[in-house]
């Protein structure tokens, strides 16, 4: 059997267990891969690759970087390199008319949630910070819309009670990759019959902004330590110190939920057990946080430093 010929596009850490999977394959064979341009990072703003240009490398294959995804002189070098197959896991960009319907059998997508939920940029932080009990990867063909394309294949993982947006990252990011290349056989053959999205069901996952992680102790505690763990690693969930001399922001890296009632906002407990701190309804007992321009420390360490009575306030 002749290997199928693919283009993988993609940009993000994502991105990376999908492409390691069709490497591996015999029964692929991978032409190039499509990644974002470099982009200036650190404070010295050198430029830095993607994850999927460094694995890339890693794996000797050519790596092709266009600006945008429209230019003439990129899709006319996609076209000379004859895909029968474009994969696209994360890449960052739409991709036009003139790319989705270059290969054989066109484009696929793996996408990070049970589509038609959560079409979008932020499908893993926003399925957590809504309590969902459930998540999954779609392979769905790609059409000229928004994560809109026909459903190929599917996969559920429930979200844990431990999981936060990293650990739930990296376990869709491998489950995506072996639904993709146990997939893709079958719908090159034509054994799968492409299933429209359903009409109901659809909502969109909006790109995740720094300002998201800013606690508002009025929530119920659920709502909080959903929206915690959705935003750890980043942009992380923080709060500031009421009244403090100079302006105290602190990142909260783990909590537990609680039963104990107490005004919003303000410390209930505070001591080796952890930092409790009263929520619009119940409390959030954090365990593990940090200082802005300080260490990662549990809340006993934190403690000894920096002592937070009962009565202490945050906003």
């Amino acid at each position: 059997m002749t290997p199928l010929r693919i283009i993988f596009m993609g940009t993000a850490e994502l991105s990376c267990a999908s492409l390691e999977k069709l490497a591996a394959g015999k029964d692929f064979q991978l032409l190039a891969v499509v990644t974002q341009p470099d982009k200036p990072k650190g404070r010295e703003l050198k430029l830095q690759p993607s994850p999927v240009k460094i694995l890339a490398e890693k794996l000797s294959l050519p790596v092709l970087q266009p600006a945008k995804a429209r230019d003439e002189n990129f899709i006319s070098t996609l076209r000379g390199l004859s895909p029968d197959l474009i994969v696209v896991v994360a890449y960052g960009q739409i991709l036009p008319p003139a790319i989705l319907e270059l290969p054989r059998h066109g484009c696929v997508n793996v996408h990070t949630s049970l589509l038609p939920k959560y079409r979008g940029a932020a499908p893993i932080q926003r399925a957590i910070a809504e309590g969902n009990a459930e998540t999954g990867v779609t392979l769905m063909q790609m059409d000229a819309g928004l994560d809109t394309g026909p459903i190929l294949a599917a996969r559920r993982t429930p979200i844990l009670p431990a999981d936060d947006s990293q650990t739930l990252h990296d376990r869709l990011a491998h489950l995506g990759a072996e639904l993709l290349v146990e997939t893709i056989p079958d719908y090159v053959a034509g054994k799968i019959t492409p299933s429209p999205q359903p009409v109901t069901g659809a909502s969109y996952a909006a790109k995740i902004k720094k300002e998201d992680g800013q606690i508002n102790w009025q929530l119920p505690t659920s709502e909080i330590w959903n929206r915690l763990r959705a935003f750890t690693p980043w942009p992380g969930a923080f709060t500031s110190l009421v009244g403090a001399a100079k302006p105290t922001l602190l990142k909260i890296w783990r909590a537990e939920p609680v039963a104990k009632n107490g005004r919003a906002g303000e410390v209930l407990a505070a001591d080796k057990n952890g930092i409790v701190i009263g929520c619009g309804q119940g409390s959030l007992c954090i365990t593990e946080l940090q200082r802005e321009g300080g260490k990662r420390l549990l809340a006993e360490q934190f403690l000894q430093g920096f002592p937070l009575p009962p009565g202490t306030k945050f906003s």
